[in-house]
């Protein structure tokens, strides 16, 4: 059983998102000079973007372990999101040869889903759990200075940890920590309201929201062809105007 009100929240993260990758687009395009990468505008709307998209991700396996899904069901939809995240791999390396995405979200969330389905009984520890996941990295560029043996994790492959005190350059980046974190509230935050206030999930919407309810069940599909529809739709204009 799909609970609308969650996947309508998916839903308006996906649009966000969508409003987001077309900026981005036509700054890529060089139709809008903007700096995605460094101006708090646009990298505070990411985290939020994301952050709303691993709670979604997070209560998403409270309500499938609340319903008793299978690991058989589970490993289906896994192999789905980590065959996605392949292909946004092998894409961006197309685009981005210098720069292409090795663990973005795809890859990051693909990870983090098993993690959340195997502490699914940790209960209130999850709270704190998160809280822990998601200050750490704030501690990384410390410890990683005071222990140079360490840097090894701003390394391809350990940063996926997300210890790190150095980004790396990519077009997207969804390390462990702090995210899984995020995902550990959501999970936390869902068990908490199919226990003591399941009406605020299954409630039906209003009629006139079914269509955003929609979208957040196709959430996976729509990741992987919103971006190029949009940049397909932008460059046929760019075509168009200079023909």
């Amino acid at each position: 059983m799909r609970f609308q009100r969650l996947d309508a929240l998916r839903g308006l993260a996906m649009l966000w998102m969508t409003g987001f990758h077309f900026c981005f687009d036509l700054q890529h395009l060089g139709w809008w000079q903007q700096d995605f990468y460094a101006d708090p505008f646009w990298t505070w709307q990411r985290v939020a973007i994301v952050s709303l998209f691993l709670l979604c991700a997070g209560a998403g396996q409270a309500v499938a372990a609340h319903q008793g899904q299978s690991w058989q069901r589970f490993g289906k939809r896994w192999l789905q999101i980590a065959g996605c995240a392949l292909l946004v791999t092998a894409g961006s390396w197309w685009m981005f040869p210098q720069t292409f995405i090795y663990f973005g979200v795809l890859h990051g969330l693909a990870v983090m889903l098993v993690i959340a389905r195997l502490s699914t009984g940790l209960g209130r520890w999850l709270w704190p759990l998160g809280a822990v996941a998601i200050a750490l990295p704030w501690l990384a560029p410390a410890v990683l200075q005071a222990w140079p043996d360490w840097r090894v994790l701003n390394q391809p492959g350990w940063n996926w940890l997300g210890f790190i005190s150095a980004k790396p350059a990519t077009e997207d980046y969804l390390p462990l920590l702090p995210w899984l974190g995020v995902v550990w509230w959501g999970l936390a935050g869902g068990q908490w309201l199919l226990a003591h206030r399941p009406q605020a999930l299954s409630q039906p919407l209003p009629k006139p929201l079914d269509w955003l309810a929609f979208l957040g069940g196709w959430s996976l599909a729509y990741y992987m062809l919103h971006q190029p529809v949009l940049l397909g739709l932008l460059q046929g204009l760019s075509w168009w105007q200079g023909r």
